[in-house]
């Protein structure tokens, strides 16, 4: 049991995997790697450094004594757009890797199933035992990629939920008198 924490079978597993899964399944790793990277800076955001944009968004607007013109109406959407910017900063290209993350699993699946043909083609025959290297390179990089967008998703709209929150707190905060 033991032997499943040991740090050299864990790198010669994944090697092992990434070597079953063909070419597809680095790129898809690569992938996940930068969307989870950008998932762990916007939840890093919203734990720390969100509290001080709200606060000085709404300092910024309690400071001023005109609450009513229209040049006042500039200013609380300039603060409002700030918050929103600062808010859903690499949430468009987290969105982006999480779609292309099956898309990747669907062209591991294409470039597995042309070596079984492959296989198919040189040996003239359908032989099960040569054909299986290919259906396992076509179905691996299908369900990383697919697990892979699954776990975007669900991140995805816990970090789009805390934009909209953090939005409609600082304009609600930021009413006209």
């Amino acid at each position: 049991m033991l032997e499943v924490f040991n740090p050299a079978d864990a790198a010669d597993n994944i090697r092992a995997f990434l070597e079953a899964g063909g070419n597809v399944l680095f790129v898809i790793m690569i992938t996940t790697f930068v969307m989870w990277a950008l998932i762990v800076e916007r939840l890093i955001y919203f734990s720390t450094a969100n509290g001080n944009v709200r606060k000085r968004a709404i300092n910024a607007w309690d400071e001023r004594t005109d609450h009513t013109s229209w040049y006042a109406h500039a200013i609380r959407e300039k603060l409002i757009s700030e918050v929103k910017l600062t808010a859903t900063s690499n949430l468009g290209l987290i969105k982006v890797l999480v779609a292309v993350s099956p898309l990747l699993g669907l062209l591991g699946t294409v470039t597995g199933m042309v070596e079984v043909f492959d296989v198919m083609a040189v040996t003239g025959s359908s032989n099960a035992r040569l054909m299986a290297g290919g259906i396992t390179k076509a179905t691996i990089p299908t369900m990383a990629g697919l697990v892979a967008s699954l776990s975007g998703i669900l991140a995805m709209n816990i970090l789009d939920r805390q934009a909209k929150k953090t939005i409609s707190s600082v304009s609600d905060r930021l009413a006209f008198n």
